[in-house]
């Protein structure tokens, strides 16, 4: 059974190796994921909410939302096909509906477009990427809060 549970302090390391090896799922070389390290770590004293998806008590996924701003996403390989993603996308809906959010918005990894595209966000552009700059565009998706 997935719950999903607000971040705890101790959860920092955790959180911040799945998201590697969620970002290393899509067959990214060693260079391209030591340069992802530093915008992919996850900090005990983070200020923006986080909140984990726990599958029969192991910790398989996350997500941030920053005002509209959904800045991590990620779901650990083993658990990918098995509605944590699914789970997580509703989560971040409901926390947004909850905070009166008309729609939310993710800079997605190009690999993981198609998950947010069949839950419903529309691509509605692109932006640089926070690690490589202008020579890494990413598709920005929105979801409309219903």
């Amino acid at each position: 059974m997935i719950v999903i549970r607000p971040a705890a302090p101790g959860d920092a390391a955790t959180l911040t190796a799945l998201a590697m090896r969620s970002k290393a799922h899509w067959g990214y070389d060693d260079a391209f994921m030591e340069a992802c390290r530093p915008s992919l770590a996850i900090h005990a004293t983070c200020v923006q909410p986080t909140f984990v998806a726990t599958d029969g008590g192991t910790v398989a996924g996350f997500y941030q939302l920053d005002g509209n701003e959904v800045g991590a996403f990620f779901v650990d390989p083993p658990f990918i096909g098995r509605g944590v993603g699914r789970a997580l996308w509703e989560h971040v809906l409901s926390e947004a509906r909850t905070r009166g959010l008309s729609s939310v918005e993710v800079l997605s990894d190009p690999n993981a477009e198609g998950f947010y595209l069949a839950m419903g966000a529309e691509r509605v552009g692109e932006a640089p990427s926070d690690v490589f700059g202008p020579d890494r565009m990413l598709p920005l998706l929105r979801a409309t809060i219903g």
